[in-house]
């Protein structure tokens, strides 16, 4: 039963923003631009207003463009890749929107690369039947991201607060107010070091995914699941966490941090070997070196535990030398930087994990089961990428749905009830803390548990034995958290446990091998029945007053 109205609390007057928009990267500024100029927004970003991971994006972005290609043709390629478990509606949505969003892109002044007679050259990436990938030679998500951000900065209407991290959201509920709805969020002042209270009639999360939760990582640091962790404690419905997608080709170098070799490499003709040199890749499928990334990375891993090698290699010296270097530049000279010349010898590469593919349950419009609250880009799971991922598809993803939930608010924003008072954090009953050392012990813990026990091969065994490692991890981290002053690490720290606690429990749901969940006890897929979401229900679920709008 919902709790009364309290009669005691009068309403406050409009906030200073109308939209609180949580985080930075493609989707987020996407949304930030199709808002009307009327709307007052504002942008928070936990680093410098480019931290996120669309600026490390370097093949490009899907669209049916070229004249033999089709939409259909990239839904069958989408659905495909998802192995059974894309949503087609979603994808329809998705790919139709496709070129249009492009085109708005280049009127932005993103400089994409074009062919000697200026059309839009395109690429082929991984699971694509077409070449259909638009890309700024090998720094798309560069030139997307200084666009965009340039454009946001000018705009009268928008606030940017960089430097700053989502800690919680606020809702009705947390106040014990009805009817159910978000209320804005706490948010941590990194450079003050103290917590601020924002409230906003509409909150939209585009925190990107939990990569970091990983001990490789093609992602920046600040990957850490925040918005699919806060959205959990708001009660809001996750699925297919499961589906974390490891990209195949991170070069390996103790300083290279896990550099992403794009998967373009391979779309023009970079071969992956084993140590020796000879190709592997026909022996796992079809489409050898362009086959999905799930397959991709599998391959990889087995040869480099059968063979016990750290690293396999990709080469594409056999190309052109000036090809390599034209089409490559930013690549190209990433690697001279680690001593690799990739015009004349191979380049060592390893998995990493690189993009999640579950999320935030939305709807077409990115609204997630709490009134208020949205969700974009890779903190969403949209139903368009299913079991896996299909290359290029992400930031395609990202345009779309920023797009079309600023549409949504647009509508909505002028029915929108007024915002209630807010309580400001309390701080008065913690301290500073004098054990940090226990936050960087567990966040060493944590990400090398879920590399050894959930990574790309999996078993029930493992699984059980990183759930039982996680609670116990949670536990500490809860006592730390309430007696002790939040900062930054501890704060992603608390998020990461909750995205580790939701992708095994999305794991061990999953009986059978599907796309990216791979379980040596389960090594089949089940098509008897149709395939299902992995969906996680929060104790406190904010849905089930009014109703499921997600379900397939």
């Amino acid at each position: 039963m919902s709790p009364p109205e309290s009669p005691a609390r009068p309403l406050a007057p409009r906030p200073p923003c109308d939209v609180l928009i949580v985080g930075s990267g493609a989707a987020g500024l996407t949304l930030a631009l199709h808002l009307p100029a009327t709307v007052r927004v504002t942008v928070l970003s936990k680093g410098p207003l480019d931290a996120g991971s669309t600026r490390w994006a370097q093949g490009g972005i899907s669209a049916a463009l070229d004249a033999t290609d089709s939409i259909e043709s990239h839904l069958e390629d989408t659905l495909e890749a998802g192995a059974g478990l894309c949503d087609p509606a979603t994808v329809r949505f998705v790919v139709e929107r496709g070129p249009a969003l492009i085109r708005w892109l280049a009127e932005t002044g993103v400089a994409f690369t074009r062919d000697d007679d200026e059309r839009l050259h395109l690429t082929r990436e991984g699971g694509h039947s077409h070449r259909r990938v638009v890309h700024a030679a090998d720094a798309t998500g560069r030139a997307v991201q200084v666009s965009l951000e340039a454009l946001v900065r000018a705009r009268p209407n928008v606030t940017v607060l960089e430097d700053h991290v989502a800690l919680d959201l606020i809702s009705t509920a947390k106040l014990g107010l009805s009817p159910h709805r978000v209320l804005g969020l706490y948010a941590f002042d990194r450079k003050a070091g103290r917590v601020r209270t924002l409230p906003a009639s509409v909150v939209a999360l585009a925190t990107g995914g939990a990569s970091k939760v990983y001990r490789y990582t093609s992602n920046p640091d600040g990957a850490t699941g925040d918005g699919i962790a806060m959205a959990w404690r708001a009660g809001c419905r996750v699925a297919d966490l499961e589906f974390m997608q490891f990209h195949p080709t991170c070069l390996y170098h103790p300083k290279a941090k896990s550099f992403l070799l794009t998967e373009a490499l391979r779309g023009e003709g970079a071969r992956l070997t084993l140590p020796d040199g000879s190709p592997f890749m026909a022996r796992f499928h079809p489409m050898a070196e362009l086959a999905p990334r799930d397959v991709v990375a599998r391959a990889i891993d087995h040869e480099m535990k059968r063979l016990g090698a750290e690293h396999l290699l990709l080469d594409i010296s056999h190309k052109d030398p000036a090809f390599v270097r034209e089409h490559f530049p930013t690549v190209h000279e990433k690697c001279l930087e680690f001593g690799f010349d990739m015009t004349r010898q191979p380049l060592p590469v390893v998995p990493a994990a690189h993009y999640t593919c579950g999320g935030v349950l939305t709807d077409l419009n990115a609204r997630t089961d709490l009134p208020g609250l949205y969700a974009v880009g890779e903190v969403a799971c949209t139903g368009l990428h299913g079991a896996n991922r299909m290359a290029s598809n992400s930031l395609l993803e990202c345009l779309v749905f920023g797009q079309a939930a600023a549409e949504d608010i647009e509508k909505r924003l002028a029915d929108a009830p007024p915002t209630l008072p807010v309580p400001a954090w309390d701080e008065s009953r913690v301290t500073d803390s004098d054990e940090e050392v226990v936050v960087a012990h567990n966040w060493d813990e944590l990400r090398h548990l879920m590399w050894d026990y959930v990574g790309i091969v999996r078993t029930t065994k493992r699984l059980r034995r990183a759930q039982d490692r996680v609670a116990l991890l949670q536990r500490e981290i809860s006592e730390y958290y309430g007696n002790f002053r939040v900062t930054n690490d501890l704060i992603e720290l608390r998020n990461l446990a909750l995205c580790a606690e939701l992708i095994i429990r999305c794991a061990l749901s999953r009986k059978e091998s599907r796309g990216l969940h791979h379980t040596l006890d389960f090594p089949e897929r089940d098509d008897s029945k149709p395939a299902r979401d992995s969906v996680l229900v929060p104790p406190n679920f904010a849905g089930a007053e009014r109703g499921v709008h997600w379900s397939r």
